[in-house]
């Protein structure tokens, strides 16, 4: 039986676990905590509409449902040509017939980050927004900024669709406390367009949202750097805020731009279609999944959950078809699209992009009933106790 070291326990390392123990592999999965995390349904722990628990799943769970061997443990040397990962631990794995690298990415680094919260940082962070905007409440009233960077090395490594959703589903709760007229929300952003990937038509609603919920919008500006009280931009004029929640753009992990694994100008792993890592002018036993991956494509290319959940699958599929001695490969860049329900609250929109169409659909209440369904979705096909819809 074939051995799979596989680092990462998030969407593209749970599945490939599942999908590469359930056809025979002898699969052990590298994590540094003991739980996976849905970070899509993770926006609901500051307004108290979910509790930290509600979207944790226990990786030993996962493991009785899939069969894997799990290690609850940080990665901190992968030397690829030797075949060998170093664990925080001291422990040393070297005896893997192949390694799927899928321990996500890092945020770039701003000047004062300290005085910011991230709803895509380490999941404690999510408990410390809440506090934050619990203190505020309390007060009764204030400033709050949202906003979120991008990454002029790689595209593909904003991530903006939770802060929006975030500071949405805050301006419905303090909406429903009867106090929203006492806060001033802002969203701010250094690009002139944020959020243009999602097409023209999400872009021109998006903009009908802000002036309907009275959000103020500082955009094109670079940031020069975050203080206490706000955030400084490159002219030297200032956003005001008592909290501010920034979501930085990925970069590549420091694991991996100390490994001797090849890499794009971000630091993120370079991958051909098929998730396989070319190492010594040559197709290696390494592949990189998820966050972790350099993804090829249009501009518009967004690394989100279920781009990751289809490179998992393919990885597997491809490592079998490998050990076949089948030329049969599966790649990722067909699927590539943008592919999400942005919540409100009090409602979605449903936003789709690909290469032929982009459009958002407004759903007043029953999108956020699907932002909750698709939750519990992920949960229980993750568990095995819900099959999993073609496609999805």
């Amino acid at each position: 039986m074939k051995k799979v070291l596989i680092l990462g326990g998030g969407f593209a390392g749970v599945d490939a676990a599942g999908y590469l123990s359930k056809s025979g592999y002898d699969v052990t999965l590298v994590s540094d905590r003991d739980y996976f995390y849905i970070y899509p349904t993770s926006i609901w722990v500051p307004t108290h509409e979910s509790e930290f628990e509600d979207v944790c799943v226990d990786l030993k769970a996962l493991q009785a449902a899939h069969g894997f061997d799990l290690i609850v443990d940080g990665v901190t040397e992968i030397e690829a040509k030797e075949n060998r990962v170093t664990l925080r631990s001291g422990k040393v794995i070297d005896d893997y017939d192949y390694l799927v690298v899928a321990i996500g990415a890092q945020k770039m680094k701003h000047p004062g980050i300290e005085n910011t919260l991230s709803i895509c940082a380490v999941p404690e962070q999510s408990l410390q927004i809440r506090d934050a905007l619990d203190k505020l409440i309390a007060k009764g009233s204030g400033k709050i900024a949202f906003g979120f960077g991008g990454n002029p090395k790689d595209s593909s490594a904003v991530r903006g669709g939770p802060g929006f959703e975030l500071m949405f589903n805050v301006h419905n709760m303090l909406k429903k406390k009867g106090i929203r007229d006492n806060f001033e929300i802002s969203f701010f952003a250094p690009m002139a367009e944020p959020g243009a990937r999602m097409g023209k038509q999400a872009l021109a609603m998006m903009d009908m949202m802000f002036k309907k919920q009275n959000i103020h919008k500082y955009l094109g500006k670079k940031i020069k750097r975050f203080e206490e009280d706000g955030v400084l931009f490159e002219d030297d004029s200032k956003l005001e805020s008592d909290f501010t929640m920034f979501i930085p753009a990925g970069a590549g992990h420091e694991i991996v731009t100390a490994s001797d694994l090849p890499t794009n100008e971000a630091g993120f792993v370079t991958i051909n279609d098929y998730c396989e890592v070319t190492m010594d002018g040559g197709i290696s036993n390494v592949y990189a999944i998820g966050d972790t991956a350099a993804l090829e494509g249009p501009d518009w290319r967004a690394k989100q959950g279920h781009v990751a959940e289809v490179m998992a699958k393919n990885t597997a599929f491809n490592i079998q078809a490998r050990d076949r001695g089948s030329d049969e490969r599966k790649g990722y860049q067909e699927h590539l699209n943008i592919l999400c329900v942005m919540d409100s609250g009090d409602g979605a929109g449903f936003v789709f992009r690909n290469d032929k169409k982009a459009f958002m659909l407004p759903m007043p209440i029953v999108g956020h009933m699907m932002k909750k369904g698709w939750g519990w979705y992920c949960r229980n096909t993750k568990l095995g106790k819900f099959p999993r819809l073609p496609g999805m």
